[in-house]
């Protein structure tokens, strides 16, 4: 998948210089200063504990040039409990409509299992704690958020 993304990449601008990184994020010692973008889709609901979520998003700050950003799609809880049980319920719906109940149920033991979503609010709150001065959600449909932020630049509008 990551070969494919730097070849449709490539393809769109031929002058882009691309490096796809595929790692653990949270061992991976990134170059600071050295990247434009940063994408993260459907991976960072994985992280564990605060302290795992704010060292992956200051180590991707670093890792980017200044005026660079950092774009997140990924699954998100919400608050208050009311609302998070209604957008877990039309998620749940649209996973019976897709495969059925029992993938329903596969999805949600597997989340509860593995994953730690947080909300989308205390998402861009870690971004603005590691250093990105623009933060902002593009797009947010029952549980999954694209959202991001750019470091502060030099010159370049930012």
């Amino acid at each position: 998948m990551l070969d494919r993304a730097v070849q449709r990449i490539g393809a769109a601008d031929t002058e882009l210089n691309i490096t796809a990184v595929q790692a653990d994020i949270r061992d991976t010692a990134l170059p600071r200063d050295s990247f434009d973008v940063a994408v993260a889709a459907a991976t960072l609901h994985h992280l564990r504990g605060d302290a795992e979520w704010q060292n992956v998003f200051s180590a991707v700050h670093g890792s980017l040039k200044a005026g660079g950003s950092f774009w997140i799609w990924d699954l998100v809880t919400h608050e208050p409990p009311v609302l998070h049980e209604l957008m877990w319920r039309r998620y749940g719906e649209y996973l019976t409509g897709f495969k059925g109940p029992d993938y329903r149920e596969q999805v949600f033991a597997y989340i509860e299992a593995e994953d730690t979503p947080r909300t989308l609010g205390w998402q861009l709150d870690r971004l603005r704690a590691a250093g990105f001065q623009f933060v902002e959600v593009l797009h947010k449909n029952t549980c999954f958020a694209a959202f991001g932020g750019v470091k502060r630049g030099s010159g370049h509008g930012v």
